[in-house]
């Protein structure tokens, strides 16, 4: 048999063949499910904030493809996550003939240096957005460092009701704020001892700070017994 060329010929033809019809029997499923079984419609379960229709329709632009069954929810999942605003989407099939969208979408918390935003979670992500918040800076990958000392130190200032316009982590991994007047505030190294400067700081700002009516700069919380204050306009 296996020295026989026509007969191997005439075998070869038949498989190739066979796989020939076996590719048109699947192309053809895939069709007739197609026009079965289409995805008519995606639902979104609540309107999102930020992320607007057209934002949406692009990204799932040619990713809707195949039947209901066959339609790839995970690129679909990927290609929502990508947009600026959306932290998470989930994505399930609604049968006969449609999509839920779920999407969880960033709560900005403050600005990353100049080109970003950091979520709640202390997530850095890239949009834009008018609100006025806090400015964060600080070394790459502190983002979640930095929001949860912010969280604290305005716990800590709260008794004065300034705020937080700036917290910042220097590449030494020095804490600095400015407050909501303005006041620059050096706290230091370490974030539970810098805590428990600023804590001593707001304990005695009634008997000091609050006293001087002229404009305050900066304050050095930097020393053990006491602090350092430079007023700007004060004559020597």
């Amino acid at each position: 048999m296996w020295d026989n060329p026509r007969l191997l010929n005439l075998l070869a033809g038949m498989l190739i063949g066979l796989a020939l019809l076996a590719f048109a029997a699947v192309g053809a499923v895939q069709f007739f499910r197609a026009q079965l079984f289409p995805v008519r419609e995606v639902v979104l379960t609540a309107a999102p904030g930020h992320t607007t229709r057209a934002q949406i329709e692009e990204a799932l632009r040619g990713r809707i493809a195949g039947d209901f069954f066959s339609v790839d929810l995970a690129e679909v999942r990927g290609a929502l996550e990508r947009l600026p605003w959306v932290r998470r989407a989930a994505v399930r099939r609604e049968w006969p003939d449609r999509l839920e969208v779920s999407l969880e979408e960033h709560v900005a918390l403050a600005h990353w240096g100049e080109d970003a935003l950091v979520n709640t979670y202390g997530e850095r992500f890239s949009a834009a957005t008018q609100q006025k918040l806090p400015l964060f800076i600080g070394p790459a990958g502190t983002e979640r460092d930095v929001t949860t000392e912010f969280g604290r130190f305005s716990e800590i200032l709260a008794p004065l009701g300034l705020g937080l316009e700036r917290v910042v982590l220097t590449a030494r991994y020095a804490w600095q704020l400015r407050l909501g007047d303005g006041l620059n505030v050096m706290l230091g190294r370490d974030a539970p001892a810098a805590e428990e400067r600023l804590r001593r700081f707001v304990a005695a700002y009634d008997a000091t700070l609050k006293k001087i009516p002229r404009r305050h700069d900066y304050v050095d919380l930097r020393y053990p017994n006491g602090f350092a204050l430079r007023i700007p306009d004060l004559k020597s």
